[in-house]
């Protein structure tokens, strides 16, 4: 914590002596609330993570992006592993939250997917849960991760689920649709932490938002033709089910890599896979039974 005050303390960007205090929250990232004088600030902390395909520069090109399509709060600086954002005085979603408000969040999804590329520069970061699948496994077998030996089955679920995808465009998604990443003002929505931003299908961004948030199937339901604007085909339908999964999948896996690269104060990776597993099987064996 010493070290993280001293680095913040050290930026150029103060116009005197601050403030700072500890913001809870953040798997992989020190959050931190800077006041300078009259101005506040949110100061994150994190380097580059290439075990989970993460690149502060990238994350940088795309909060700004973000920004710009009028969705994100500005990136005040960069550099080092430092960002400051400007301050929302908005209070974080919990998933009861997006249960009630998804139908706020979806304009907020379909803004993302439809603006923010407009807006961004420098090289265009994709992302393909499936390629992120298959490389979280890899990284686990190198790294013999303390559920290796489940790899061999994961990565089968995973075939079948890349395989019911159908055609979609590619569209610039946030892929990281925790219910902590949106906040409420009290006037309108925003969406934060960009950090697996890039170009995608539109199907993970609405799966993970429903997955993570534990939506009803017929708010689901209601979510998809929402975005699509009719009732979804047979395959279309599936898609969307198998991209929940995948989604479940990739956040398991992800705290498996945490597991053994990442060490952050008070999060227990260990805890946060079992959580996520268990949601996994839960989502496998429903999309199982509807096969049947």
């Amino acid at each position: 914590m010493k070290d993280a005050k001293a680095k913040i303390r050290a930026l150029s960007i103060w116009s005197g002596p601050i403030e700072i205090q500890p913001v809870a929250g953040g798997l992989s990232n020190a959050n931190f609330k800077v006041t300078d004088g009259a101005r506040t600030c949110m100061v994150r902390l994190g380097a580059d993570l290439p075990f989970h395909h993460v690149f502060r520069g990238r994350e940088a090109a795309a909060s700004r992006a973000a920004h710009a399509a009028g969705i994100s709060p500005r990136l005040i600086h960069a550099q080092d592993g430092v960002s400051v954002f400007e301050f929302l005085d908005a209070r974080t979603y919990g998933a009861v939250d997006v249960q009630s408000n998804w139908r706020r969040i979806l304009p907020l999804v379909r803004q993302c997917h439809t603006v923010v590329g407009r807006h961004l520069t420098g090289p265009a970061p994709f992302f393909w849960v499936f390629h992120v699948i298959r490389d979280y496994a890899a990284t686990l077998r190198a790294g013999n991760g303390r559920l290796v030996d489940r790899v061999p089955r994961l990565l089968q679920i995973a075939e079948r689920l890349e395989a019911a995808q159908v055609p979609m465009p590619v569209v610039f998604g946030h892929h990281d649709l925790l219910p902590a990443n949106l906040m409420d003002d009290g006037q309108r929505l925003w969406l934060v932490d960009w950090e697996y931003g890039g170009y995608g299908s539109p199907l993970f961004d609405l799966a993970n938002l429903a997955g993570n948030a534990g939506l009803t199937s017929a708010d689901e339901r209601a979510l998809v033709m929402g975005y699509f604007g009719g009732e979804p085909d047979a395959a279309l339908w599936q898609a969307y089910r198998a991209m929940k999964v995948a989604s479940q999948l990739r956040e398991t896996l992800w705290s498996q890599v945490s597991e053994i690269h990442m060490s952050a104060p008070g999060v227990d990776y260990a805890a946060y896979t079992a959580e996520t597993l268990e949601r996994f099987e839960a989502a496998i064996t429903e999309f199982e039974e509807s096969e049947t």
